[in-house]
């Protein structure tokens, strides 16, 4: 009887294997990314780096706010940071009334230095403390003042003080929960258009998104699938969907991509109109929330190790278990990687 179960067993796998298979020509993406995601053993961190989530305290000068974060950057750089992210809005109070008091024009680009004071600040920041420097996030205007277009966007420079990449916020932050907070970005933001990938020579790829983002698996599941060791998100939750979902977002994020994601708030500040939630934290592949800060201003660190992505991913082979011949493949659909006009 024995010997008769493990013929059918060796018979039936086949069979199963090439049932599935069937849905799948090998010239479609589809089959080359299945057959990618079974077979590759390549680690997507090259080598550990340690993160730094700057949890900074912002006010109303926006001089001030830049100043102290060079001087926060250098304090991460020296406690041996090379990838050091600020929070969402650091160079100014976070609110649609602020937007366009505190928004610079990053086109044509490179901007000058009166045009984009915190594109220079950020550049000298990481030319100075040889990171790689994700800038939270700032107010952009469009060039053109009749347009009155703003945008919330992310600057990601490099060690030698290059601009990397861009994201304008995909998601703008619109909810209503009576009697706790109504907030409206898009009373005067304009949302991005792209999946924000970004290349760290020598570490590997993350993805950088903002805030209300987070909420969109799908951003992440791209940025995943196409090899990315970490999901950054400055953000800036309040104190309602703060306590309710921001360390459950960032848990939820590394679970289903089985990577590291990173939250960067700013310290709370109760005087402001908006209080942040602060709590900004690191969370590893198995959605364990390694290190989290309370809400006044602070840095947190961790040392990422790919060990811990192909060890989880190994352990719990998702990859090789979806079934895209039951549900669709996201990232084989319509992806926008650009848009008009990026900044430079």
């Amino acid at each position: 009887m024995r010997s008769f179960l493990r013929t059918l067993r060796a018979f039936s796998k086949p069979v199963f294997a090439q049932r599935r298979l069937q849905s799948l020509t090998p010239g479609s993406l589809s089959f080359a990314a299945a057959r990618t995601m079974a077979t590759s053993t390549a680690p997507v961190l090259k080598q550990p780096i340690k993160l730094a989530c700057i949890q900074l305290a912002s006010g109303k000068d926006k001089a001030a706010n830049l100043a102290r974060a060079r001087d926060k950057v250098v304090e991460a750089a020296r406690a041996g940071a090379k990838l050091i992210v600020l929070p969402e809005c650091f160079n100014s109070p976070y609110g649609t009334n602020y937007f366009p008091q505190y928004a610079e024009t990053l086109l044509p680009g490179p901007p000058s230095q009166s045009q984009s004071p915190s594109y220079h600040a950020l550049s000298a920041m990481a030319a100075e403390t040889k990171t790689f420097l994700v800038g939270g996030s700032i107010p952009e205007a469009d060039p053109d003042p009749a347009t009155n277009k703003y945008y919330n966007t992310s600057l990601v420079f490099g060690p030698d003080g290059a601009l990397l990449a861009s994201h304008r916020k995909v998601h703008l932050f619109d909810i209503d929960i009576p009697g706790k907070i109504t907030f409206r970005e898009s009373e005067v933001l304009f949302p991005g258009n792209k999946v924000t990938i970004v290349d760290l020579p020598d570490y590997g790829k993350i993805a950088v998104a903002i805030c209300y983002d987070i909420r969109f698996p799908e951003l992440a599941t791209v940025a995943a699938r196409r090899g990315a060791f970490a999901l950054v998100y400055p953000g800036a939750f309040n104190l309602t969907t703060g306590p309710l979902h921001w360390r459950l977002q960032g848990q939820a994020r590394a679970m289903d991509n089985q990577l590291y994601v990173a939250l960067c708030s700013p310290a709370r500040d109760t005087r402001a109109s908006y209080h942040a939630y602060g709590h900004s934290l690191v969370v590893d592949p198995m959605a364990q929330v390694l290190v989290e800060a309370e809400d006044k201003e602070t840095i947190v660190y961790w040392d990422l190790d790919g060990e811990k992505i192909l060890e989880t991913r190994r352990n719990i082979p998702l990859a090789t278990q979806r079934r895209f011949d039951v549900y669709p493949d996201i990232n084989e659909g319509k992806i926008s990687f650009e848009e008009p006009n990026p900044p430079k």
